[in-house]
């Protein structure tokens, strides 16, 4: 396996060409359009399937006729996709903070694994990386969804319902029927909000279509929204569909070199607006357009949901030197503490979507205006300012902990004994590979803004980041709470552990203003590990601490080249916090469970006595943090 330097590059501290700090921005393109609701739906789980082995096709996205009956899929769909491939610039000094305590863990338990995503509808469903996490917390309940299934548990982590895949709870055929080999839409990039004024759930996700006898995309791909007809996640839910194409189909605007992918939605809201933002790329070309924001009336949701509108802002030509926004995050508030009329969202400009060099030293504030109008067909005014911040640059991949990893052990294997020949590779690849899989290193993102929070009269936020710590280049994070008054931020810093990364933050703060950083730690001291710190408008970041340590690498079909070449061991793609009242929910991606390769290989399904399937082991873990 080729490894992969980190870049010597300068960090580079200014860019040319922006306006002055704080400046707005000129007027934005909108488009409006109504939705009609396509149906009601409700959570409504199947009996897992047995794990039976690797099956064809087992990852969603191979092309017809590559496979035979033991062969995996050799490329990952087009999703969450990113144009930055620079890595490793070097990256701010920082000290580092050791593990100790401060935040009280009350409640942490396992939440959806890999196992229980493949295994789910019957086992209808295909191997998924990464799980992409959702999580939202109100009224007694803990809703988490990621790629592709989802859960709900009562507040003291006890599961109230079986694990439910995305496709049935949309409304769609499942994503696999393994009788018949008929493929349904893939359903990805699951979100969830809980809402305390209309004391409503929001679930969204992106949908790409595909033909259903070969599992080709067609293009089409939309927004879907399901909210909840109650206070209870377990009732009826409402779905729209908001295509998301942008050719001109469909009610979309026509967008350059689209049909487009409606790439990496998320969600927030304010006292009148429901917010979705995602990252338009070419669907079947390497292209970047803009970031597209869509403003929903919330209130439509509950008063008249036969039908809502929509208002869609085209970022094209709005971000910093007439750059295209990227990754716009909009923001959620604990207890409806709201901004007034307002709606707040944040970005960051070094990936180079955004046209930056790799690096930055300012963030993007955009400001939804007057959203009161939105229940009246109303648009309201979209400006941005820049906010000067520390400098941060695109992080280098986070290296594991050396330990067991069977899968790629596997791959690597010529002498076990298997019913098809000497080799354990032979359980799941029908040519025979290269034997020189080795532990992989995980992605860590390329600097976009991460959960955003508008809590106290500041904005909340947290982003990956190039960091040097005890004189080496790791994955860190840089965290902001900005005045959006001033544009200005009122405190900035950055976490570090040395030896370690820390990789997808999320920020959740609570109604009186408390908050909390959750990530996953991995490196030379952890295997990939939940781990989050506190965060104070006053004091800043206090010190890492582990929710959950990791148990063992993380041994998924991405990291191996076998399945995925060039391989990119796909990691979270984003993490989750929810406050809930006094209370921060938050959940990330970690490996709850290991085994040697003899394990692994000790019964033919290579489960590890049911602790993981063939081709993945993640997990999830979900905790409770009191102040």
């Amino acid at each position: 396996m080729r490894s992969i330097l980190p870049l010597k590059l300068t960090f580079v501290l200014v860019l040319a060409g922006l306006p002055a700090v704080g400046a707005a921005t000129g007027a934005s393109a909108a488009t409006n359009r109504e939705i009609p609701a396509a149906g009601s739906t409700a959570i409504q789980p199947v009996a897992a399937g047995p794990d039976t082995g690797v099956q064809v096709p087992e990852i969603r996205g191979a092309e017809p006729g590559e496979q035979d009956a033991r062969r995996a899929a050799p490329r990952i769909v087009p999703v969450n996709r990113s144009l930055s491939r620079r890595s490793g610039h070097h990256g701010v000094v920082v000290g580092f903070r050791p593990p100790r305590s401060n935040p009280k863990v009350a409640l942490s338990f396992d939440g959806i694994s890999h196992r229980d995503q493949r295994l789910a509808n019957g086992g209808n469903q295909f191997s998924t990386e990464p799980p992409d996490q959702g999580l939202c917390a109100g009224n007694g309940f803990v809703l988490e969804s990621v790629n592709d299934a989802l859960r709900v548990f009562d507040s003291s982590g006890r599961a109230l319902i079986g694990v439910a895949d995305l496709n049935t709870f949309y409304g769609y055929p499942a994503a696999i029927d393994r009788a018949t080999g008929v493929q349904g839409p893939f359903v990805t990039d699951p979100s969830c909000y809980y809402d305390p004024d209309s004391r409503r759930w929001f679930q969204v996700a992106l949908t790409l279509e595909v033909d259903a006898g070969t599992g080709d995309f067609t293009g089409v791909n939309h927004l879907d929204v399901a909210v909840s007809t109650s206070a209870s996640p377990l009732g009826k839910w409402t779905v729209y569909r908001v295509a998301a194409q942008d050719d001109g189909t469909d009610g979309t605007p026509a967008h350059p070199g689209c049909p487009c992918l409606g790439d990496y939605p998320h969600i927030g809201a304010d006292a009148f607006g429901f917010y979705v933002t995602t990252n338009e790329y070419e669907f079947f070309g390497d292209g970047y357009n803009s970031a597209q924001i869509y403003a929903f009336p919330k209130w439509r949701f509950v008063t008249t949901p036969a039908s809502v509108p929509v208002v869609q802002y085209d970022t094209t030509g709005l971000g910093a030197g007439g750059a295209p926004g990227f990754t716009i995050w909009p923001a959620q508030s604990p207890s409806s503490q709201y901004a007034p009329n307002t709606e707040y969202f944040l970005s960051s400009d070094a990936a180079e979507e955004a046209n930056g060099t790799g690096a930055s030293d300012h963030i993007i504030q955009w400001r939804l205006s007057g959203t009161f109008v939105l229940n009246t067909g109303g648009t309201p005014a979209l400006s941005r300012k820049i906010v000067p911040v520390g400098a941060y640059s695109i992080p280098p991949k986070a290296d594991q902990k050396p330990g067991d990893f069977p899968l790629g052990q596997c791959v690597n294997d010529t002498t076990t004994p298997t019913p098809l020949g000497p080799g354990c590779w032979r359980y799941l690849l029908a040519d025979e590979p290269e034997h020189d899989e080795a532990e992989a290193p995980l992605d860590s993102n390329d600097t976009r803004m991460q959960q955003v929070v508008y809590a106290g009269g500041k904005l909340w936020a947290a982003l990956d980041t190039a960091v040097t710590v005890a004189g080496q280049d790791k994955a860190g994070v840089e965290w902001f709470v900005v005045d959006p008054g001033t544009a200005r931020a009122d405190k900035q810093g950055y976490l570090a552990l040395a030896h370690n990364n820390l990789v997808y933050p999320a920020v959740g703060v609570n109604r009186s203003g408390r908050g909390v950083i959750a990530f996953t730690v991995a490196g030379a001291d952890y295997y990939p590990s939940a781990g989050f710190a506190s965060l104070d408008a006053r004091t800043g970041a206090g010190d890492v601490q582990i929710a959950a340590p990791g148990k063992g690498p993380q041994d998924g079909f991405s990291g191996y080249k076998a399945f995925n070449d060039p391989p990119r061991p796909r990691w979270g793609d984003y993490g989750a916090a929810a406050a809930d009242g006094d209370a921060v929910w938050i959940a990330s991606e970690y490996i709850g469970q290991s085994c040697s390769l003899a394990q692994y290989t000790a019964e033919p399904l290579l489960t590890c006595g049911g602790t993981r399937t063939a081709l993945a082991n993640w997990g999830t873990r979900i905790t409770r943090l009191t102040f």
